[in-house]
């Protein structure tokens, strides 16, 4: 019974991690959507100009990419990852069909969360890290759900260092202070306590305006008693 009970304990815990991200990601997704296609296009249009050749090459991807975002945006996943059998093909072959483009890049994001929503955290760990970006939302993002894909295969320790990224990355109160509670609850399931305390003095310290510090006391003096005991 009691093993039943710390098993339950620690799923709830994970959960808990977890939820945040995916919290993050529903409430934005559609920033986090329009924010991918701006950058891909900001890129794609100095490429463009750069190297006359690609730019065929990313229309042609940028084209086969409409219908995927349009199930994307309606949570239909698979047929996002897949392709529907007729008009479109899918993320996964648009990467395989358009790999210098980017839109291709692109789709490397779409597809990293289309996996993951559909529940294979190892294959979206592999197209996430395969994402490049360098801005200060959509990167972000994308680093923390890689954090959730390590916590989704029990490798929390190497959760807790892509929600540190992340926050880093970020150095926001949107996104920044997101990952630190998540990277707080973490430690806290690792019996870290001292680490999740630091995690969660950042939020309000740096962070106080955000959602997040609203009640991230509770967070400190729990953390702060285990670690005396």
């Amino acid at each position: 019974m009691a093993t039943k009970g710390k098993d339950t304990s620690k799923e709830l815990e994970v959960e808990e991690i977890v939820s945040r991200s995916e919290q993050f990601i529903e409430n934005n997704s559609k920033k986090i959507i329009y924010g991918i296609i701006a950058v891909a296009l900001i890129v794609g249009a100095v490429l463009g100009i750069k190297h006359g050749y690609l730019i065929p090459q990313e229309k042609k991807a940028a084209a086969a990419m409409f219908k995927g975002e349009q199930y994307f945006a309606r949570d239909s996943f698979a047929l996002a990852l897949n392709g529907n059998g007729s008009d479109y093909d899918g993320f996964e072959a648009i990467i395989d069909q358009y790999g210098t483009t980017d839109a291709a890049n692109l789709a490397k994001a779409y597809a990293g969360i289309c996996y993951y929503k559909l529940g294979d955290a190892q294959k979206a760990l592999n197209m996430l890290k395969s994402f490049s970006a360098s801005d200060k939302m959509i990167s972000p993002a994308i680093t923390g759900l890689i954090g959730d894909c390590y916590v989704n295969m029990g490798n929390v320790k190497e959760g807790i260092s892509y929600f540190e990224k992340a926050a880093k990355q970020a150095d926001n109160e949107v996104i920044s202070p997101v990952y630190l509670k998540k990277a707080g609850i973490a430690y806290e399931s690792m019996k870290q306590y001292k680490d999740a305390v630091k995690a969660y003095s950042t939020i309000k310290d740096k962070y106080y305006t955000s959602m997040e510090a609203a009640d991230i006391d509770k967070y400190i003096t729990r953390a702060s008693a285990s670690a005396e005991k």
